[in-house]
Order: C-alpha cells, then structure tokens, then sequence
C-alpha cells in the first residue's frame, strides 16, 4: 500500500529534526567552520545526499537552528510577560528545562551552540537580534522575581543578580551534561530554584 502524503511528511520531518539534531552535535564538538556536511549526515544515519534535499548548504542549515534558538527565546520572554503567577511562571520554566535536559541532549547543544555564536558572529545584525532577545528574556524574569518578592514567594536579594544566576547554572549544566555524559545528573526543578523561592 502506498504511502500517504501525510506519512511522508511526517518521515521528512522525522529526517530533518535527525538532522538538526546532529548538526547541533557536530557543530558544539568541532566549530562551524570545521564542521562537514559528512560528519552531520554520519552522524544523522543518512547519507550526504539525503542531507542536501533538506538543506542547500551548511550555512542553511545553521542558519535554521539559530532560527529556532531565536523562537525559543521569544517564547521564553513572552511566557515570563503573560502576567501570570511569578512562582508558577518560573516553577512551571524550570521543570521544562529539566524535562528537556533529561530527555537528551538538543537542549543543551542548543544552549551551548547559541551561546558560541552569539560570541563569535561577525554579523553585526545578529549579534543585535541576540542581544535585545537575550535583554528582553533576563528583564522578564526579572520583573517576574521582583514582583514574586513584594508577593513573599521568593527569596530576598537583588533580582538581576538572581536571573544571572539562574540562567548561568543552565548554561553551566548544559556543559557538563555534555562532558560528563552518563556521569551527569540533572538537579531538580525544586534543586534549581531552590535560591529564588521561598518554600510553600
């Protein structure tokens, strides 16, 4: 029996996301520049061929994972303005990340890759694309502590300095999951926040 359209766009989504996710791999491991179009589709399980009618280029396909990473980060920003409880908005952010970190190792490629570009870009254009997302996201969560402060549901302390923190012990925890592979534990969400909330 033959093959749905539906069946063979979930397939072609299937590559792609096998894809994405190895190129985020190859592309922490070596740099974009040394990375190849071989190494990815290797370590995809497909062949280059099968590679290039999903993506032109490896600049098209970074160039797509960095698309994501900045939808990401909106989403991120829109969730922590939505105007919601504070404790739930950042409780609720934080048992995300862990379920993510804990179900492989996309996020943290993610992470890892978006922080590395947003270093060593040359485009000025991007650069300024990341910057007012990565602004806008810690100003939320910082608006969010605050006003979880004046509720007497999170802990004292300066609200900022607080956000920084958070989000660098991602970023730390990215690393290591990845250099520590099966050795690495993913704290708690209640772990994570445990010096932003005052318990219940």
């Amino acid at each position: 029996m033959p093959r749905t359209k539906e069946q063979y766009d979930d397939i072609r989504k299937a590559t792609r996301e096998k894809i994405q996710a190895a190129a985020m791999q190859v592309f922490v491991k070596k740099g974009f520049g040394a990375a190849n179009v071989q190494e990815i589709a290797d370590t995809a399980g497909i062949s280059v061929g099968l590679m290039y009618r999903h993506y032109r280029t490896k600049e098209h396909l970074f160039r797509e994972l960095m698309e994501f990473a900045v939808a990401g980060m909106n989403k991120v920003a829109e969730l922590f303005e939505s105007g919601g409880s504070p404790r739930q908005l950042i409780g609720g952010f934080a048992k995300e990340i862990v379920q993510d970190m804990t179900a492989g190792d996309e996020l943290a490629n993610l992470l890892i890759l978006m922080n590395r570009y947003a270093v060593a870009t040359d485009s000025a254009a991007d650069k300024e694309t990341i910057f007012r997302l990565n602004e806008r996201m810690l100003n939320a969560m910082t608006a969010l502590i605050r006003e979880g402060q004046e509720l007497g549901d999170f802990r004292d302390g300066d609200p900022y300095a607080m956000t920084l923190l958070f989000f660098a012990a991602l970023q730390g925890l990215a690393e290591m999951k990845l250099s520590m592979k099966n050795g690495f534990t993913m704290p708690t969400a209640d772990l994570l926040t445990t010096f932003l909330l005052k318990e219940e």
